[in-house]
């Protein structure tokens, strides 16, 4: 099974602003979403555990499966470029993203989710046949972008709609 989890709560999600790569770790409130994590998954014994490299991933990780994650930057959180930390309310949307004519510096969703499923088939080919339970843990964007690779991109790119609430997790299997 692989269990994707998105990060517990830091102060920028308590104060509804985007989080990108300038993000900070978890507050109180995200320790306790990852240690109920831990709760939720006792008894399962990880094979693997993967991670972004932000801080509030790993400690996530580290927290909800006391082992330390591989990272793999190809699961690190969308660049927003210039709107990173804006708050959500302000910022000019094109869609589900910051508008690209507006903010400069941001990742092309195209490339993210290249690289999220680039990810994606080379833990599949190495699992291969076996069940594997693996971890992923990651952002709203990463956790959104695996959940497209099992269930399809959604006809309006909108792939934030596969992933869950800080401190939570869903389920797929190869």
């Amino acid at each position: 099974m692989i269990y994707v989890v998105r990060h517990g709560q830091t102060d920028h999600n308590k104060e509804e602003r985007l989080q990108g790569r300038n993000g900070l770790p978890l507050n109180d409130t995200g320790v306790r979403q990852a240690e109920r994590v831990r709760e939720r998954l006792v008894g399962i014994e990880f094979d693997f555990v993967y991670s972004s490299p932000q801080e509030r991933a790993v400690e996530t990780a580290k927290i909800s499966t006391g082992m330390m994650p591989i990272i793999d930057q190809r699961l690190d959180v969308y660049d927003l470029g210039e709107a990173d930390g804006l708050r959500k309310h302000e910022v000019e949307l094109d869609g589900i993203l910051p508008d690209r004519n507006v903010y400069r510096g941001m990742e092309d969703l195209q490339s993210f989710i290249e690289r999220v499923f680039s990810f994606m088939k080379e833990l599949k080919k190495n699992a291969g046949d076996r069940d594997f339970n693996i971890l992923i843990s990651g952002h709203r964007c990463t956790t959104g972008a695996v959940g497209s690779y099992f269930e399809g991109i959604p006809r309006d790119k909108n792939i934030l709609r596969y992933s869950s609430n800080n401190g939570d997790y869903k389920l797929y299997s190869f």
